[in-house]
């Protein structure tokens, strides 16, 4: 009885279906991050822009998504917004839209930090040599930006990919909930299931997330 625990995980199809959750949390959290770095690569690069009112509204959203708890994002995005603008979503693309708020606010400020960190000798020698602003921004702006940002945007990532933990909360059939349902089937009778199937699902977070901490770390090591 001392290791019956660990049968509920092989038992049926309960591995399968940890499985599948664990997909449903990747390419929720992997669609978040895409389409949330594409809006914050915009909004951090408007960031930089010499329009006083745009930087404003700019920075207000930032510090909103920022401060906002992500289960309060989750909970507003998915029973508020539904209610008020009529959208009939499923719970996956609601979650898919909440975290990509939250990406593009948060990715937004690591793309304007970027920008600004560029030394002011680049920007003049790239304007010396007779590059237009665009091309600057292109060829000179951009690619040393996207080196200096990129630890920050793989900690990003990491930090959403532990956040899909929280889309039990709507019902979303994610490596949590299928995980929970399996432990409410089986405690009474292996009540160290809960060991077990937890113990797993932590192991999959783990081999998600340390790669990529491991990957951010190195690069700002060579930064230094």
């Amino acid at each position: 009885m001392a290791h019956s625990g660990i049968n509920v995980l092989f038992s049926g199809s309960n591995f399968d279906r940890l499985l599948v959750g664990l997909w449903t949390s990747i390419w929720i959290a992997a669609l978040s991050i895409f389409i949330g770095l594409l809006i914050g690569t915009v909004f951090g690069v408007l960031r930089t822009m010499p329009n006083k009112i745009i930087r404003c509204i700019l920075r207000v959203y930032m510090e909103i998504f920022r401060i906002l708890p992500s289960v309060v994002l989750l909970y507003l995005v998915y029973y508020i917004l539904p209610r008020s603008l009529h959208i009939n979503w499923p719970g996956t693309w609601m979650a898919v839209l909440a975290f990509s708020l939250w990406v593009a606010a948060e990715f937004s400020d690591i793309v304007r930090g970027a920008l600004q960190s560029v030394p002011l000798a680049q920007k003049e020698s790239g304007l010396a040599l007779g590059l237009s602003k665009t091309q600057l921004f292109l060829y000179v702006l951009l690619p040393q930006a996207f080196k200096l940002e990129l630890p920050a945007t793989i900690n990003l990532a990491t930090r959403v990919i532990k956040t899909t933990s929280i889309l039990m909360l709507i019902s979303v059939m994610d490596v949590i909930n299928v995980g929970q349902q399996i432990i409410e089937a089986n405690n009474q009778k292996f009540p160290t299931s809960v060991f077990w199937v937890y113990g797993l699902i932590f192991f999959f977070y783990f081999i998600l997330d340390y790669p990529l901490s491991v990957w951010a770390k190195s690069l700002m090591a060579k930064q230094k």
